[in-house]
């Protein structure tokens, strides 16, 4: 029988005679190579161990209605995935003293009025309300903001914003709330409350 050798070159015992029974080399652990592992079934006569081959599946051919269909053109129906809704957003309204509701249509807007040298009107249009002088063309901006989960009110008058009894600063956004109480201009002429829902 011959002598294990170490196969690694960069070993002190590299091609050096071994012992027989060794399996790695001593020095750097390296497998020796004419070493033949024991097979579970035979521990006393080791055998090389032979890969098994798996037999190849058949080929996978569908079940005649199946095949019927396809060659008609049909194919099986697609179901839609269900995907989660979108947040609703609130509705936001302002409730005149007289009873007239002005709805914001979408997500942002101006509150405003109509005029001569502005023809395109605000998403939410104060024309023909008493004292709608004192609004100016586009006096405020509301918009919805995710990240507070709120709408928001920015002063962009020249005749000032009131809420809830407070002047706003005017480029500045404030939130504004459900029951809140609006007053475009001063001395109370056009008052709103607030109604988000």
């Amino acid at each position: 029988m011959p002598a294990n050798r170490c196969p690694n070159p960069s070993c002190e015992y590299f091609n050096r005679a071994l012992p027989n029974n060794a399996k790695v080399c001593p020095w750097c652990s390296t497998p020796l190579g004419n070493v033949i592992p024991a097979t579970p079934s035979n521990p006393t006569n080791p055998q090389p161990v032979q890969p098994q081959k798996i037999p190849e599946q058949p080929n996978y051919q569908p079940p005649p209605y199946v095949r019927q269909n396809q060659e008609r053109g049909y194919s099986p129906p697609t179901y839609p995935v269900p995907s989660v809704p979108p947040p609703r957003l609130p509705v936001f309204k302002l409730v005149h003293y007289t009873g007239k509701e002005f709805q914001l249509p979408g997500e942002a807007g101006s509150i405003g009025r109509r005029s001569q040298s502005m023809p395109t009107p605000s998403e939410i249009d104060l024309t023909g309300i008493p004292q709608e002088g004192v609004v100016s063309r586009r006096h405020a901006r509301i918009f919805w903001d995710w990240s507070q989960n709120a709408y928001m009110i920015i002063d962009t008058s020249t005749n000032g914003i009131y809420l809830n009894g407070n002047l706003l600063n005017p480029g500045v956004s404030y939130r504004i709330v459900n029951g809140d109480s609006l007053q475009l201009g001063q001395d109370g002429l056009v008052t709103f409350t607030v109604i988000v829902m």
